[in-house]
């Protein structure tokens, strides 16, 4: 089929024509679609029988443009083919943690899936101060899992330079490389910022021991490809409710360094707590919550760490370090030994990966909802320095963390100050 990009009138005559959804949406049936994309990269309808409403799907359809940015920024529509990949995979190793694949179409750069009608997704929720039990366990086996099943630990080099192969992404990786790691430390268009933290920008950029932290990290994200990752696993990429967790968007999968993805989706959850400086008045309303969400950044590190050693003692096949290599008088403890500091230096990478999208947030192209949605920009300034301050200790300091206490620490002592003020007033 001819690539078109569709609308909510042409995708229900794409569904009525396709015909092989009927175990969803019959193609006989009255159909309503509406387009529900948050306007970043690609379309996104959510397509309902209007005598079932329960009868749904999402399509999603890749535009051969950066949406963001507009026609003049293009963009390979074949990211839409790394994303149904990551779905299949991912439901693969972590059912039940990601939508359900109904139907693909590379002509068209599209995807049907499961669509997740009691789930909403994380980042606006947490604004609000809900709390989800599950998502800690949820999220942690997500990432384990992934992660370990497609990593030197497991795979033989054979079978993960096959997987790997599949996964080239360029087009999207040069996305990440230039607004996480580069365009947002220098002078370039599509920046943006509070006014008001100009002299925080421009402090960031003529850092030089900051720069070269962010360079390394950049060198580390093009060239340490450790396992499949996400590549944007951030809140916004999650739908929770009160029992499940499904991670969505995977367009940016590709083999990159394990603790990007557990980086981001820390740092989301440190920049939510910022947040609440102006979103929750109250201070015991307040205090209450951002020790909920540093709870959470600590249980999701802690159970990750347990779960992803208890696979690799289970499966330790891989040709990184088979079972066999370590088969001799003193063996036991070395293994351990090299586990350890395999996930300490991961924990490293979680410090730089998150602290260097803790900045960018800051002062590039795309921010995130809960601190933009600060409608005071003093208000808003606050919250944006100590992501600054915070974002800058972790990169910097990121060698010395022993353990996710001392990320944790590291915001504890940014909003020290802050927190004496908003207790005060």
């Amino acid at each position: 089929m001819t690539y078109r990009a569709l609308d909510q009138n042409s995708v229900i005559d794409y569904m009525r024509d396709l015909g092989g959804l009927d175990e969803n949406i019959p193609a006989a049936a009255a159909m309503q679609a509406d387009e529900v994309g948050d306007g970043n990269l690609n379309l996104v309808f959510i397509v309902r029988e209007c005598e079932a409403p329960y009868r749904s799907v999402i399509l999603k359809q890749a535009l051969p443009y950066l949406r963001v940015a507009g026609e003049s920024w293009p963009l390979t529509r074949e990211r839409m083919r790394f994303e149904t990949q990551a779905l299949l995979k991912q439901n693969e190793l972590a059912p039940e943690l990601v939508p359900h694949v109904y139907h693909t179409d590379d002509g068209m750069s599209l995807v049907i899936m499961e669509y997740l009608a009691n789930y909403e997704v994380m980042r606006r929720p947490l604004v609000a101060r809900k709390r989800f039990p599950h998502f800690a366990d949820h999220i942690s086996t997500f990432m384990a899992r992934t992660l370990f099943f497609t990593s030197d630990l497991y795979l033989t080099g054979v079978e993960k330079k096959g997987l790997q192969a599949t996964f080239i992404n360029p087009h999207l990786c040069k996305i990440q490389e230039d607004f996480v790691f580069t365009n947002p430390f220098m002078q370039s268009e599509e920046n943006n910022w509070n006014p008001l933290i100009d002299n925080e920008v421009r402090a960031v950029r003529s850092n030089s021991d900051l720069k070269l932290a962010i360079a390394e990290m950049k060198a580390a994200y093009m060239t340490n490809g450790q396992a499949l990752i996400h590549s944007d696993l951030h809140t916004g990429s999650i739908m929770v409710n009160g029992s499940g967790t499904k991670v969505i968007d995977p367009e940016f999968a590709f083999f990159g360094p394990m603790g990007f993805d557990i980086g981001a989706l820390l740092e989301n959850l440190v920049l939510n707590y910022l947040s609440h400086f102006a979103h929750t008045p109250d201070a015991d309303e307040r205090r209450a919550y951002q020790e909920y969400l540093l709870d959470l950044v600590r249980e999701i590190w802690q159970q990750f760490a347990a779960k992803f050693e208890e696979l690799w003692l289970q499966n330790s096949r891989g040709e990184l370090m088979p079972a066999a290599y370590w088969d001799f008088p003193g063996g036991t403890e070395a293994f351990a030994r090299f586990r350890s500091r395999y996930i300490a230096e991961v924990l490293h990478d979680v410090a730089g990966f998150g602290g260097c999208k803790m900045l960018r947030r800051m002062m590039g192209i795309v921010s995130v909802w809960d601190i933009s949605s600060i409608d005071d920009p003093t208000e808003r300034a606050i919250a944006e320095r100590l992501a600054i301050r915070i974002g800058s200790r972790w990169v910097l300091e990121r060698k010395r963390f022993t353990s996710i206490d001392g990320l944790i620490d590291v915001v504890r002592e940014e909003c020290r100050t802050v927190e004496s003020r908003h207790d005060n007033t």
